[in-house]
């Protein structure tokens, strides 16, 4: 009940900035590429159930095309990295990825309900399908915006690294430590650290 009212307050005013500047970001976006300004994609949340997360749009509208078809093979999560193509990313798109803030939207999910501030980063359903049981646990809890995997390297860990860091969250989670994430969350944003 806590997390919620605090998930609450801080998006509220969060969604209140989203609103202000979306004109801004929309007549930036649209200009670049052609293609939505948000972005709609299926994420997987708490106990496995599918929802859909906001996002604003970083990649062209074929980059995104080519996003959205999976790889069949199999993924070596203790050497996979997650990389996206430069040439993909539209000149807007790299900003808004770098500065995070193409994230902003997903506060519109955490008001919502099916995510939270801090948690593990929800993942496409093609991907859960390949996990190994022991990666299941992290839907245990609700996905957030931010987690102990953004706080310490981000797109630099392999997925095994993200994993471990999501699980050991899942474990030994609490209100104090949401904070803590929170709070250094804003410093590796600002400091643009494992941002791709």
């Amino acid at each position: 009940m806590l997390t919620r009212a605090r998930d609450v307050l801080i998006a509220i005013p969060g969604l209140v900035a989203f609103v202000i500047t979306y004109p801004l970001f929309a007549l930036a976006i649209k200009v670049d590429s052609r293609g939505p300004v948000i972005y709609t994609q299926t994420r997987v949340g708490l106990r496995g159930k599918r929802f859909t997360m906001y996002k604003y749009r970083s990649m062209s509208h074929e980059g995104h095309a080519k996003y959205e078809t999976p790889k069949l093979e199999p993924i070596h999560f203790k050497t996979f990295v997650f990389t996206t193509p430069t040439s993909r990313l539209t000149r807007v798109g790299k900003f808004l990825r770098s500065s995070s803030l193409d994230e902003l939207p997903n506060l519109w999910n955490v008001l919502k309900g099916d995510m939270s501030l801090v948690g593990p980063r929800p993942e496409i359903p093609e991907l859960v399908e390949q996990y190994p049981d022991e990666y299941h646990r992290r839907h245990d809890v609700k996905p957030g915006i931010t987690g102990l995997a953004q706080i310490n390297g981000r797109a630099d860990l392999t997925y095994d690294d993200t994993m471990r860091y999501d699980i050991e969250y899942v474990n030994a989670h609490s209100f104090v430590g949401d904070l803590k994430i929170l709070w250094r969350t804003v410093t590796v944003v600002l400091s643009r650290q494992g941002a791709r």
